[in-house]
């Protein structure tokens, strides 16, 4: 599957998702995009699945119709995602054409 991978989501991500065909939001081009058009785009050029740190595109856009999947990340911290990946894995191997799913990676929280 063609994934996108948000602005907000760590570079190195892209090399750890397995068979899927992964790009970034910047090595497309298409940084500074509001999320409307950024879907838009990547339904045009083939993608099939947005990978984003960005929770609140389920209240922001509709789906219905959409040709494009959208999976949220918990947190975007590399050191969190990293012992996620499974998770994420299946998440992206799961997704559905016009759906939004969560995966819940936990939170980073800085010791006092």
């Amino acid at each position: 599957m063609k994934v996108l991978l948000d602005e907000n989501l760590a570079h190195r991500l892209r090399t750890k998702l397995g068979p899927h065909e992964v790009f970034t939001v910047t090595y497309k081009g298409w940084t500074g995009l509001n999320n409307g058009e950024l879907l838009r785009t990547a339904e045009e050029n083939g993608i099939e699945i947005f990978l984003t740190g960005d929770q609140t595109l389920t209240y922001e856009q509709n789906l219905t119709g959409r040709r494009i999947a959208i999976v949220a990340l918990s947190s975007v911290e590399w050191d969190i995602l990293k012992h996620h990946l499974p998770l994420i894995i299946a998440a992206l191997h799961n997704a559905q054409p016009g759906t939004f799913q969560e995966v819940d990676c936990g939170t980073f929280t800085r010791k006092k």
